[in-house]
């Protein structure tokens, strides 16, 4: 297994597949910060802004600390230049439209109205720059009768029909561990921003809004529910550990008491794991002959294989079934990842140096490209307003006495 006591710290002049977009970024937390930290991570220069003396709750974020110092904040805010200013105040709403007009992508994810509010919403901002991708993550999108509603991943996983269907039958739907509904409209506020970027490069250079909510972020993961319910009245429920109607494809314990998730749903997977369990003639069975025979059989087919399964340890049934090439893996803790040459190998765990808490791993960037790699060049700044003198000194021109007006007077 990789000494995590002997990392080096991967240095890259990749230039990244982003390099020479400019992003602004607006918001705190999660869903906003993480479309900016994606970016940022293949290579686009991202200027996050932060209310003077209100800086983002994420720099104190989480459970945990390590050197009275977040463990949030260095990752999802890397690569990013932090600066101070004041959208309320007429003179901070003039320098973010100078920053508007040297950017290509601004993400903001606030109540939908405040920008409007603060005069500087989308029409503005396309007035001074009508190339400017405009992304706006908020919880229920900028229209519709929510709209006005604050929004977090909890309720948008909720109402966006994720939750009910996890967990088991009759059991309160438990929670992912994790902000999900948040990371998704990331990652959907990114596919839309690129997509946008690519109209504008196709058509004439024109910006446009791309509306994203982190109710509809949980929606599109729904696969056919919404069809089967439209058709055929069936509401989906939780399906506890697999998936009803697909078998086999469940967690089976081994004999060293672990978890192990086979998926041997497709017919010629299922065919390889009855040979791999030296039950060949389970192929043939009228009772798990195809796909639907088997969904109709999905307990019997289960226990089977539950019983093969607690014959062998876990490291005994990977071998085994990978060998066979049937779908399995065990189910991982964060210490199991970091047990695995595999996460070492495709750097998603990835050494970051950090001035505040020294060295750390943290998650790695993807996806992966062959020609223009993203880096980590720098974690999360500790101090507000880091790169205050070099955005609107060396972008927009401000000396160092303007600089200090701004401040004393509020703006920065």
């Amino acid at each position: 297994m990789t000494d995590t006591t002997d990392l080096t710290y991967r240095e890259t002049n990749g230039a990244g597949a982003l390099a020479g977009l400019r992003v602004i970024e607006l918001g705190q937390l999660l869903a906003g910060p993480f479309t900016g930290r994606l970016l940022g991570d293949m290579g686009a220069e991202v200027i996050k802004v932060e209310p003077p003396g209100q800086p983002d709750p994420l720099r104190d974020w989480g459970k945990l600390r390590y050197k009275d110092r977040s463990l949030w904040w260095p990752v999802q805010s890397r690569n990013k230049k932090c600066v101070t200013l004041n959208l309320r105040d007429a003179k901070g709403q003039e320098l973010l439209l100078e920053l508007v007009k040297r950017a290509d992508v601004l993400v903001e994810n606030f109540r939908p109205g405040t920008l409007e509010k603060w005069g500087i919403g989308p029409d503005k901002l396309l007035e001074v720059n009508p190339g400017l991708v405009i992304a706006r993550v908020s919880g229920y999108g900028q229209t519709g009768p929510y709209a006005e509603r604050a929004g977090f991943a909890s309720v948008s996983e909720a109402m966006g029909g994720i939750r009910y269907i996890n967990g088991f039958p009759d059991e309160p739907p438990p929670r992912m561990h994790i902000s999900l509904g948040d990371s998704l409209a990331g990652m959907v506020a990114t596919q839309g921003i690129l997509a946008a970027l690519y109209s504008r490069r196709e058509n004439g250079g024109k910006g446009q809004v791309v509306d994203v909510s982190l109710l509809e972020a949980s929606f599109q993961l729904l696969e056919s529910m919404i069809p089967e319910y439209d058709r055929c009245g069936y509401v989906r429920g939780p399906g506890g550990t697999g998936l009803q109607g697909v078998a086999p494809s469940n967690i089976f314990k081994s004999k060293d008491d672990l978890w192990m998730v086979i998926a041997a749903n497709a017919d010629g997977v299922y065919r390889r794991l009855c040979g791999a369990m030296g039950q060949p003639e389970l192929a043939d069975d009228p009772r798990f002959l195809n796909h639907l025979a088997r969904g109709e059989n999905q307990l019997e087919i289960e226990r089977i294989i539950a019983e093969w399964a607690k014959q062998y340890t876990a490291e005994e049934i990977d071998e085994i079934l990978n060998a066979a090439g049937v779908i399995c893996g065990p189910i991982y803790t964060v210490a199991d990842m970091f047990k695995d040459d595999h996460f070492w190998a495709r750097e998603m765990l990835l050494k970051h140096e950090d001035p505040e808490i020294g060295e750390f791993v943290g998650p790695g960037i993807f996806p992966k490209f062959s020609e223009t790699p993203g880096e980590v060049k720098w974690t999360g700044p500790w101090e507000e307003g880091s790169h205050n003198a070099e955005v609107y000194g060396e972008l927009l021109g401000i000396d160092e006495a303007g600089l200090a007006a701004l401040k004393e007077g509020g703006v920065l």
